[in-house]
């Protein structure tokens, strides 16, 4: 089904990619963690009492009392959606479009496959780097929190919303991924990848500003990703994370699907 030695060659190449994104996790994960302190969450809320509109579009108007709320506000907010989307936007680009781009193509097409085989190759990989790195920041925040902090997180209530975490990776992953099919050159599937990205988190950001744009959470499929509604394990939010993995899924086939039938300049 898979071309493993093209699996194994976009790991060689990818890989270094992959473990500067995962360091930049890291680095702000153990930091955000280690941060934890009921005190300082109230000097952060009296910080956020003062900049409201700021806080609440980072995410960050509530520190909250908990180590899940605490965590979930500081990084799931924003941080563990604005740098997996570089990653994603980078990657797509990399795996598909950027052949096309620059006449690999020719050669990858050379090997008797069907050209199916080479665009399924590539959405495994992109799907199988998703999970690397949603697994990895849930792995590294539940062992640095019972080292730091044990008992105090909440895992179960954690791995549901890290199931949706790894559910808006693949939405955003098979979005790009389809850009990176549709167009033959790179610039505009970084293009239209950059975009949907930069959009979902914009409108995230400004719908969070006050009750006046608060409808605009209808517009970001961001809103699809309720950290707190799958920490109590409510049925709209599993309905919402359903829906990422659907769409992301039917992207991917999609990109597989226009990739495997169109005309490509080469």
């Amino acid at each position: 089904m898979i071309n493993k030695t093209l699996f194994r060659k976009e790991f060689k190449a990818n890989y270094i990619l992959l473990l500067i994104f995962l360091g930049i996790l890291t680095m702000y994960s153990c930091m955000i963690v280690s941060m934890f302190d009921p005190k300082l969450g109230d000097s952060l809320q009296v910080m956020a009492d003062s900049m409201p509109e700021l806080f609440a579009a980072f995410g960050m108007a509530d520190a909250g009392t908990t180590l899940l709320e605490f965590v979930t506000n500081y990084l799931y907010g924003m941080l563990f959606i604005a740098f997996p989307g570089v990653f994603i936007i980078l990657l797509s680009n990399r795996l598909i479009a950027r052949y096309v781009d620059n006449g690999s193509m020719a050669y990858l097409l050379a090997i008797p496959r069907k050209r199916s085989q080479l665009a399924i190759t590539q959405a495994i990989f992109m799907g199988f780097c998703l999970l690397i790195m949603a697994v990895y920041v849930t792995s590294l925040i539940i062992t640095e929190s019972e080292l730091l902090f044990p008992k105090e997180l909440e895992i179960h209530a954690f791995l549901r919303i890290n199931i949706g975490l790894f559910g808006l990776f693949l939405f955003l992953g098979g979005i790009c991924f389809f850009f990176s099919c549709f167009f033959n050159e790179s610039k505009y599937c970084t293009g239209a990848s950059a975009g949907i990205v930069i959009y979902s988190i914009l409108i995230q950001m400004i719908s969070q500003v006050g009750d006046k744009f608060e409808n605009l959470k209808y517009v970001t499929p961001l809103t699809l990703f309720d950290t707190d509604g799958l920490a109590q394990s409510a049925s709209k939010a599993w309905v919402g994370c359903g829906i990422l993995y659907i769409i992301g899924i039917l992207a991917f086939l999609m990109g597989i699907r226009v990739f495997s039938h169109k005309n490509l300049s080469i």
